[in-house]
């Protein structure tokens, strides 16, 4: 027995002007057979025309299809017909029926009652709209649908967004429409388009009855707060939770199957960011020429996003990588167009460490505020190639500090991380030593540099403010979990976790880079600032909430049908299980909620230069044991990951805070 769609399917496959040549003719057929029942109706007239009854033949398709044609009638997809297409026929059968009535007034045949002219575009009409809709069964598969269809959908949120989202439904054979959800108890019991809409307390009895497989979070303009009561409801359920792009996406056009969205990192992270204050991101960014480091980077270029919208003077972007480089170079024109803003958004290619590149860009635009972000920050490819690591993130930063102060920049802001303080790794050990020589520098009116090669340089002033931010995580960017656990959930697993009580911090990108430029805002010099990031988070309890949101179990001892297992890696080179935002303790609070001062030991630059040297030719010669050496000695708390694998591997518990 042929299916439905292969039935459809020859029709589908003829080109456009075929399809309306078949549909005109269709229309022809119904125009005739409408005035034939419409006879038979008025006068129980069953044979041939007789008298003047052929002109009436002649006229109905005359006027009928000139007129559908002008409405537009055969330009509509008859799939993807609506309600609105209903209406646009009925509105051509209207004017038809007024001229085919007037018609017969008109002309007076014999045989044929004036009243013929009500029946029949009634008729017409009738006939019209029910070969549409059956066009659209037939055609778009409704008949099978049920079969055919990967998913069983709840909607939550009953209001615009939702009830968009639902005609868009009503054309794909993806989802199944099961009902609404909504807090508005108002809402409650009632239906749209005949579909029912129920209140939170249902769900789960709704999921288990009508094997609901989706849920869709039509809610775009909700509240953070919110959204994450609703999320945090839905976890436990065993569907995939899915969200609408926000109202701005919305607002460019209709919504369509490929706007659902997997869920925000911050629905992920379970806490709402803090607002930013305007005042302290403008301060030294509006009508300024800003510098940004490792611009085409994940933080880099969030950063120039934002920086962007405090309307600086120029905004100059450094980057090493030519493709980073393009695509966010593009990415802030057209924002600049999107919010006319008129300045100068200037791309250069360049190495942090080619000095002399540097000193170049830095005179020629003479920025007044600096943001750092260039760095080697992975970790285990800087445990493999710690010269690399050396000079990107010590003296790569040296390098630019250098250039700032020699070109006079007022305000300079690094990038740090968590992974700087008692670092078990050579990436966390050279940004804590990043550190280290931006706190030197804070503290010395005029610094004599050390060549390379051992001399020194003329004495440059100081009148730059140095400042560094520690943060951890950030959720989404190119290191971060997400994307790997996403990857991993799409070709069925299984999650990869190193360790079942790594912890880390985390925070979103766009929240991050707004710390970073506040933090920056309040520096007075060698301030070292720590974000507030909240409460750590288990890896592997993020695992377990992204794999329950997206509809999957777990699959352990517990449950050996599960859908996906979480495998337990081991901890990878210089990884440690807990990071950590202070080394000293009594964190001074700022006149930001989120962000903290910390009170950092550090060494003058008469005593750090030499080191600096040392581990310079170190780095040279790829000493390795060398630079591990230095690096001990002047980073706190630093262990290297061979001297720590052991007493890692004997911990019986968490480690001490």
């Amino acid at each position: 027995m042929l299916s439905n769609k292969s039935i459809a399917a020859p029709f589908l496959a003829l080109p456009r002007p075929a399809k309306r040549v078949l549909v005109i003719a269709l229309d022809l057929v119904l125009s005739l057979v409408s005035v034939w029942i419409a006879f038979y109706l008025r006068i129980d007239q069953t044979g041939l025309p007789q008298a003047q009854q052929p002109y009436v033949y002649l006229l109905a398709p005359l006027l009928a299809i000139p007129v559908f044609v002008r409405f537009g009638l055969y330009r509509a997809i008859f799939r993807y017909t609506g309600m609105a297409a209903l209406a646009t026929t009925a509105k051509a059968v209207a004017l038809y029926a007024l001229l085919f009535f007037v018609a017969l007034l008109y002309f007076k045949w014999d045989g044929v009652p004036r009243t013929l002219g009500l029946i029949q575009p009634l008729l017409l009409l009738l006939l019209v709209g029910i070969s549409r809709a059956m066009a659209r069964f037939w055609l778009a598969g409704w008949s099978s649908k049920a079969r055919h269809a990967v998913g069983r959908l709840l909607i939550y949120g009953a209001g615009d967004a939702g009830v968009e989202t639902a005609s868009a439904l009503a054309v794909s054979r993806q989802f199944v429409l099961l009902g609404f959800i909504d807090d508005d108890k108002a809402k409650a019991g009632r239906s749209i388009n005949g579909v029912d809409i129920m209140p939170p307390a249902e769900v789960a009895d709704a999921v288990e009855r009508m094997g609901v497989t989706d849920i869709l979070l039509a809610m775009p303009a909700l509240e953070r707060a919110r959204r994450n009561e609703i999320i945090a409801s839905l976890r436990e359920l065993p569907v995939h939770v899915r969200t609408l792009p926000g109202m701005v996406d919305l607002a460019s056009g209709r919504v369509t199957i490929q706007d659902f969205q997997e869920l925000d990192v911050e629905d992920l992270l379970g806490r709402p960011p803090v607002p930013p204050d305007s005042t302290l991101l403008a301060r030294n960014l509006a009508g300024k020429v800003v510098l940004v480091t490792g611009a085409g980077g994940s933080i880099g270029s969030e950063l120039c996003r934002q920086i962007l919208l405090e309307k600086p003077r120029r905004l100059v972007l450094v980057e090493l990588s030519e493709f980073a480089l393009y695509t966010i170079h593009r990415e802030l024109e057209g924002l600049c167009r999107e919010h006319d803003l008129p300045m100068e958004v200037i791309p250069l290619l360049a190495s942090i460490g080619n000095f002399g590149r540097l000193k170049e860009i830095f005179n020629l635009y003479r920025p007044s505020t600096v943001y750092h972000a260039a760095a080697y920050k992975h970790v285990p490819l800087v445990e493999s190639n710690p010269s690399e690591g050396v000079f990107n993130n010590v003296f790569g930063t040296l390098n630019t500090a250098r250039a700032a102060m020699e070109s006079g920049a007022a305000h300079f802001v690094l990038v740090s991380t968590d992974k700087a303080v008692r670092p078990t790794n050579v990436m966390g050990a050279t940004k804590r030593m990043a550190e280290l020589v931006l706190q030197a520098l804070a503290a010395s009116p005029a610094v004599r540099f050390v060549s390379p090669d051992g001399t020194c340089s003329g004495e440059v002033q100081n009148h730059t403010v140095f400042a560094m931010v520690r943060f951890g995580n950030v959720l989404g960017s190119s290191g971060s979990v997400v994307p790997l656990f996403r990857k991993q959930l799409r070709e069925g697993g299984p999650l990869t976790v190193t360790h079942p009580e790594v912890t880390r911090y985390f925070m979103t990108i766009p929240e991050a880079a707004q710390l970073v430029l506040q933090a920056g805002a309040m520096a007075r010099g060698g301030d070292v600032f720590v974000l507030d990031m909240g409460s750590p988070l288990k890896i592997v309890d993020l695992a377990r909430r992204m794999a329950q949101l997206s509809g999957l179990s777990l699959r352990d001892e517990n449950n050996p049908e599960g859908d996906i297992e979480i495998k337990i890696t081991g901890l990878r080179p210089g990884e440690k299980l807990y990071e950590e935002l202070l080394i000293g303790d009594n964190p001074e609070p700022t006149a930001h909620q989120r962000i903290m001062k910390a009170h950092e030991d550090f060494v003058a630059w008469p005593e750090l230069a030499p080191i600096l040297v040392a581990i310079r030719q170190a780095a040279i010669l790829n000493n390795e044991a060398v630079m591990k050496s230095i690096m001990k000695q002047l980073v706190h708390g630093y262990v290297p990951h061979s001297a720590c694998c052991a007493a890692s591997s004997a911990e019986s518990g968490p480690v001490p805070r």
